[in-house]
């Protein structure tokens, strides 16, 4: 038997369309089994196929959480308004040799999972205070499974939640230990969440959003900070919000870049999944930590 991991090219697209169709809450769980059981010899080979679609932490970990050279913990803000508290991981360098640039790290639509804690160990590695927020926090946290996760994620007062990331933006920038540069990374929920950070916050000096939803394009002239836009080739829902963006952008003459790897689907950078591309993902890390270099270390 082959131990090799599964890539997208082992489902078949109609698979893949509805996997993404559940992931963001079109369809339900119910809905992706009926569908994908068209593809499969029975109902339990379909449940097969979510869960063989489904995240892997532990297999795709790349940074320890006891490494020795960094040191993360949770920690909790006060929300605005009298929202209560906003609760992220923060991880950084055990021992710097001076400020450091911050990264605000902002999950996709399942909340603080582990894979997102990864992606902030992998930032402290690179030499920056890295804290991932947990939208889910107000609804007691991300409850450790993906499923349940999704379920929660449309509860969410989406009002509230731009404002805590706009506080965790400037709360990190402002941190002790910070050198007062700020940048931002998200995924899908994420990246849309850095999109709107991009318009609200005048700091931010370097952005870097995956496969997300536009900034409100009537917000884009606020935009400061420097753009490294990521898409898959292959992702009908969010690249038909883009030739909009691109032209606001453009307009504004807001410093931006597209990075559109071939052969890509959406979540191509989540190292958890099959839709993983593991050559795409390392360029889009590549030129996230260049813009993020050039940017905030400068």
């Amino acid at each position: 038997m082959s131990t090799q991991p599964l890539t997208a090219r082992d489902f078949h697209p109609e698979v893949l369309r509805l996997f993404d169709q559940y992931v963001h809450g079109q369809i339900d769980r119910r809905g992706f089994l009926q569908g994908a059981g068209r593809y499969a010899a029975s109902a339990a080979g379909a449940a097969g196929l979510l869960a063989a679609l489904s995240p892997q932490f532990a297999a795709a970990q790349q940074v320890p959480t006891d490494d020795p050279r960094i040191r993360s913990e949770y920690r909790e803000l006060d929300s605005p308004q009298g929202y209560g508290k906003v609760r992220g991981y923060l991880s950084q360098p055990a021992a710097p040799d001076g400020p450091l640039p911050t990264v605000l790290v902002v999950h996709e639509n399942r909340g603080l999972n582990p894979h997102i804690e990864d992606v902030a160990r992998r930032l402290a590695l690179a030499g920056y205070i890295a804290f991932a927020p947990d939208a889910l926090f107000t609804l007691g946290g991300y409850p450790g499974d993906e499923d349940a996760a999704r379920a929660l994620f449309p509860q969410l007062d989406q009002i509230k939640c731009r404002e805590d990331f706009v506080a965790a933006a400037n709360w990190l920038r402002a941190l002790e230990g910070s050198n007062g540069k700020l940048g931002a990374v998200g995924f899908c929920y994420g990246g849309a969440i850095v999109n709107l950070l991009a318009t609200r916050v005048p700091e931010l000096a370097a952005a870097a959003p995956y496969y997300g939803g536009p900034a409100p394009l009537d917000a884009v002239g606020q935009i400061k900070a420097e753009l490294l836009v990521v898409l898959a080739s292959d992702d009908e829902r969010v690249n038909a919000t883009w030739p909009g963006y691109e032209a606001a952008l453009t307009a504004a003459g807001v410093d931006f870049k597209l990075l559109q790897p071939p052969d890509t689907l959406h979540g191509f950078h989540n190292d958890t999944t099959p839709r993983f591309n593991a050559a795409a993902a390392a360029e889009a890390w590549t030129q996230t930590l260049a813009l993020f270099e050039r940017r905030l270390k400068g």
